[in-house]
């Protein structure tokens, strides 16, 4: 499996861990995907539908990389391509905020796919300790059965 570090917009890079999950200063955890980029990324939309999860927006973050780069002053290629899944699920969002009204800044989630020089990974945002922890083995629930797929 591979690694990548996600932290803030998709800022900078980790080194690729072969051994598994890798997270990056706690901001995310990241996975390798063993194919190509549109293979993870349907792999990952059918397992947030296998959920009875609705996938309300896919963010094309690696287009507008591309797309705004030299209007921001550089040159440099962050990735090939990649996408972040955004959902919500209405019975963890409601119990996360009852828990906590305040856990309505970690909604709603994602889960992000990348190619990055050829190689793909899958992987989300991690979440504090306590009740959020109930999302984030959502979330690797989720990346794990994509990774199977």
């Amino acid at each position: 499996m591979r690694s990548f570090l996600f932290g803030g917009v998709l800022a900078a890079v980790a080194t690729i861990s072969a051994a598994g999950a890798a997270v990056a200063e706690n901001t995310s955890t990241v996975y390798n995907y063993d194919g190509s980029f549109e293979d993870a990324a349907f792999s990952l939309e059918s397992a947030i539908i296998g959920k009875g999860l609705n996938i309300d927006y896919v963010s094309h973050v690696g287009d507008m990389l591309s797309r705004t780069k030299q209007d921001v002053g550089s040159d440099v290629t962050l990735f090939d391509q990649a996408e972040i899944y955004i959902f919500c699920s209405a019975v963890l969002s409601r119990k996360m905020m009852e828990a906590d009204p305040m856990n309505i800044a970690h909604c709603p989630y994602g889960i992000f796919v990348a190619d990055r020089e050829g190689q793909v990974m899958l992987g989300y945002r991690n979440y504090p300790e306590g009740p959020m922890q109930e999302v984030q083995a959502l979330l690797a629930e989720i990346v794990g059965e994509a990774l199977a797929e």
